[in-house]
């Protein structure tokens, strides 16, 4: 069997393993998990975490299936770190949930060397915007909630950003890395945020706040644009880009978020642009009543891994994403090498690419996932003004409600490409297709289980898509229009 990288993730006293699947493996393959040549963990999830191991350890690591081993590595955990403890001199934060603590809350992530960790205990601690560093740990113990306030002005100064593919100046999010420049690399590298906590905004009150204040703020824009308004998703469209998320990335390298619960942003929950090597594992997103809540959007970056996550969110769990046209044709950074594995969405569209697509997107992998209970499963969608690309995307051993690959409409706004979008590549494997679509109303009605429409321009239909052992719900319909080269390999099951 083909050897493959064992990927490595440490604390002081835990290693997370990962690994690609592999591609003889059946639906539900079994791991054995040695460590230093003993099992210490059998799994049936392309995952593992091997806990109580002492600090500052080298251990060797390999994962066999079927007795037969496919992927090895040496993992060294962390250090012991020193614990700031934010609510002890010189700091005195206080969890009461009352208390405005963003100042000393910043004094400690300024404070936090290398050799440290943020340390919140349990309680409520309300903050506004906080900027973190390179080479820094932030752990949440249970019970501890790190509040963003529903207050305006805790989300100043306005950073620069990029929201719905377009670079602008938006409200600070609750937690910040790094310096946005679409020219560079990366400038913040190096940051653990984990634990066992919950880390929340201002949700829907902070959005409707914001979005009522920037009306007024581009009140004669507003006007100046006539019926050029009925190109963007609705009228609150352009006033709610400057919205703050949850957790700001940009620029970013190394930056592991893990165990926690992620709710209410005033918009997207996780966002990073221009970045690399972002992993989040094990967290729960919940943003089921923030118009925009996305859960995890990769924008514009590369080589960024989410498992084991569950999400209740009011939009997309997932969002790929690399830019707008004009300006996403120019900048012209694809997002590429995402991995999507074990992740659970209970409420919210499930797995999208676009539409902000402009920079292309390729090399996008999910599988064990159930995306299931959603509104879309899977969905690949840009506008035919977005020009770009979206190529290799394989799903596998997954439950989907459904699988769409098509033009929108919404989000038209923007001087179009030369010409449409190009959606080719893609593999469907052992995927059961429902044909079944929740709504936010939490109500569940019948559709078409896969839909494949293309543009229509000679060289720009859907094409080279397979899907091979897939099933699909007995009496629910496939459609296409504008496709070359399909292959279906399909079973009805009821």
């Amino acid at each position: 069997m083909e050897q493959r990288k064992l990927h490595i993730l440490p604390t002081s006293d835990t290693l997370t393993l990962w690994w690609d699947k592999p591609d003889e493996a059946q639906a539900e393959a079994t791991y054995e998990v040695l460590l230093s040549g003993e099992i210490a963990a059998t799994v049936n999830r392309t995952h593992a975490a091997l806990t109580n191991l002492a600090p500052e350890t080298a251990y060797q690591l390999q994962v066999c299936m079927n007795g037969e081993p496919f992927a090895r590595g040496e993992g060294m955990t962390n250090r012991k770190k020193r614990r700031i403890d934010v609510t002890m001199p010189p700091y005195n934060a206080v969890g009461d949930g009352r208390t405005l603590n963003t100042r000393a809350l910043q004094q400690a992530m300024d404070d936090c060397g290398a050799e440290d960790c943020v340390y919140l205990p349990a309680g409520v601690f309300m903050t506004g915007a906080l900027r973190l560093h390179s080479h820094m740990e932030v752990y949440l113990e249970e019970n501890a909630v790190l509040q963003g306030t529903e207050e305006i002005e805790d989300y100043l100064p306005r950073i620069p950003s990029r929201f719905e593919g377009g670079e602008m100046m938006c409200y600070s999010s609750v937690l910040n890395m790094g310096e946005m420049d679409h020219h560079s690399g990366p400038n913040c590298e190096d940051v653990l945020i984990h634990g066992k906590g919950t880390i929340a905004s201002g949700g829907r009150n902070l959005a409707m706040k914001i979005i009522e204040d920037e009306k007024i703020r581009l009140k004669d824009y507003l006007e100046s644009l006539g019926d050029k308004i009925l190109e963007c998703e609705k009228p609150e469209t352009i006033p709610a880009r400057v919205r703050p998320r949850l957790i700001n990335m940009s620029n970013c390298r190394n930056i592991r978020i893990s165990g926690l619960t992620l709710q209410n942003g005033a918009s997207w929950n996780v966002h990073f642009i221009y970045s690399q090597g972002i992993t989040t594992d094990h967290c729960t997103f919940r943003s089921m009543n923030v118009w925009n809540g996305d859960g995890w959007d990769p924008d514009s970056s590369e080589d960024c891994t989410l498992f084991g996550c569950q999400f209740f969110t009011g939009d997309d769990a997932v969002a790929i994403k690399s830019g707008k046209n004009p300006e996403g044709n120019v900048i012209n950074r694809p997002t590429r090498n995402i991995r999507v594995f074990d992740c659970y969405s209970a409420f919210g569209h499930g797995v999208t690419i676009g539409s902000e697509m402009s920079g292309g997107v390729e090399n996008v992998y999910v599988w064990d996932c159930d995306l299931g209970n959603a509104m879309f499963g899977i969905e690949i969608k840009g506008t035919k003004k977005r020009g770009g690309y979206v190529r290799g995307v394989h799903l596998r051993d997954c439950t989907v409600a459904r699988v769409l690959m098509h033009a929108v409409t919404y989000n038209d706004d923007g001087v179009g490409a030369p010409l449409p979008p190009k959606f080719s590549g893609c593999t469907f494997r052992n995927v059961r297709i429902l044909g079944k679509s929740l709504d936010h109303d939490n109500v569940v009605s019948d559709c078409p289980a896969i839909e494949l429409q293309g543009f229509d321009v000679p060289g720009y239909e859907v094409e080279d898509v397979v899907f091979k052992n897939c099933s699909i719900t007995r009496g629910t319909e496939v459609k296409m229009h504008l496709c070359k080269n399909i292959t279906l390999n399909l079973t009805e099951v009821e």
